[in-house]
């Protein structure tokens, strides 16, 4: 049987390509616009915006690089796209093969459950790292062009580091999901709605004056810490490090417990 890692990814490739460049294109193609935001084409459209609204989509300070990419570019468009790859693919890892009858071939070849999870795990975070990267390339090459040399490479590199961890923890989501039911629609739908709840926590928790959800949402130790300001971010990196590793333990727990004969 060929390395479960290796195969994985070479099965995916081409979904994995298109994620990748997708995501950087439409990040560089939003970062481009940056010159036009920061001479005030935006400012009184914004300034309509009531200030809560204007927290919430932080777009109190459009005016600098930093802010305007932390709003727009990493602060809706990159973070959805790519999630929605580690759902995707986390769905896929061990539901979409047990719903198409090959969990049953793979698992007859000398493969143990948990290193079938953790090779296709694996293949999740290879395809996170891979697609961050394309970003940080993308966002380095509109840098001097787009007027966003206030914004140094080591502060985009943290940014793109947080972006790999946000697609990870949604992808391990899927996959302990899939794991535990066997159900690629629950997969799905349970990562989504989650994803979704939780975007909704980081964003308008101080709306409602409830700031304790924020620290519930992976989407707050993302970008809450601010990685275009204020460079890498250890503790909420090391908290989305830590979530992972906690949903990777159920995953493989409740995959080796599951009676897969039913």
């Amino acid at each position: 049987m060929p390395d479960v890692l290796t195969k994985t990814l070479w099965d995916g490739r081409r979904a994995l390509a298109g994620f990748a460049a997708g995501t950087a294109l439409v990040g560089a193609a939003y970062a481009g616009f940056y010159p036009q935001v920061s001479d005030g084409a935006m400012g009184q459209t914004v300034q309509g915006f009531s200030p809560a609204l204007r927290e919430a989509l932080r777009m109190e300070d459009l005016a600098s690089a930093a802010g305007y990419l932390g709003s727009s570019v990493f602060g809706i468009i990159v973070p959805l796209i790519a999630v929605i790859f580690g759902i995707a693919t986390g769905t896929r890892a061990i539901a979409g093969d047990e719903e198409a009858g090959y969990l049953d071939l793979l698992l007859a070849h000398p493969v143990s459950r948990t290193r079938l999870l953790l090779h296709r795990f694996a293949a999740l975070t290879a395809g996170a790292t891979l697609v961050a990267a394309v970003v940080l390339l993308a966002m380095l090459a509109v840098r001097p062009g787009a007027r966003l040399d206030s914004i140094s490479i080591g502060q985009f590199t943290a940014q793109c580091l947080a972006l790999a961890l946000l697609i990870i923890v949604f992808g391990a989501v899927a996959v302990t999901i899939g794991a535990a039911t066997g159900s690629r629609a629950a997969a799905l739908a349970g990562t989504a709605a989650i994803a979704v709840l939780t975007y909704a926590a980081s964003t308008a928790a101080t709306q409602i004056n409830a700031d304790a959800l924020r620290y519930a949402s992976p989407f707050h130790y993302y970008i809450g810490g601010e990685p275009l300001r204020h460079g890498f971010q250890w503790a909420d990196l090391s908290i989305l490090t830590a979530t992972t590793a906690v949903l990777l333990t159920i995953a493989v727990l409740a995959f080796n417990r599951r009676d897969l004969t039913t």
